[in-house]
């Protein structure tokens, strides 16, 4: 917990890249894809909520984890801007690495590396297969990012 009221914004993580070394033909998941990394990776909160559908769901990662003990999930809005306060916000900065892109039907798997600065010069890096769900108007239905804890937590280094 942030300890922060549910009115004030959660600090913002700041100064990110996103890196897209990936095949860039234009599809709508896609295009959902990058406004979010970019959204995330220069802390706008409210610019990367509004790129969700109001009963959207995130399951980063999927199934149950320190981030969710229940595997459920964050679903709407709400849940949404609650994991960004609680989690994302805890991050200092975020670079993403996309090395591949599958854009098929509503969908679209990224294959990524995201290093993740957080407290003072440490620095977890996360291997991750990321898809993302859109409806008819481009909105985010589901975002499901496959990855493994205990491999992230292995690559923790000070800098």
């Amino acid at each position: 917990m942030t300890g922060l009221p549910a009115t004030s914004p959660a600090p913002a993580p700041a100064g990110g890249t996103v890196r897209w070394e990936a095949p860039d033909g234009d599809h709508p998941a896609r295009r959902a894809a990058q406004r979010s990394m970019a959204a995330v990776a220069a802390g706008r909160r409210d610019d990367w909520i509004s790129l969700f559908a109001p009963d959207a769901l995130i399951e980063d990662p999927v199934g149950p984890s320190l981030l969710d003990p229940e595997g459920q999930g964050h679903r709407g809005h709400d849940g949404i801007r609650k994991f960004w306060d609680e989690s994302v916000s805890a991050v200092r900065q975020f670079d993403f690495r996309i090395t591949d892109s599958f854009a098929n039907g509503p969908c679209c798997a990224n294959i990524a590396t995201i290093a993740m600065g957080l407290g003072g010069r440490a620095v977890m890096t996360v291997d991750c297969v990321v898809i993302y769900t859109v409806d008819d108007t481009g909105l985010i239905t589901s975002l499901r990012a496959h990855w493994e804890p205990d491999r992230a937590m292995a690559t923790l280094t000070k800098t």
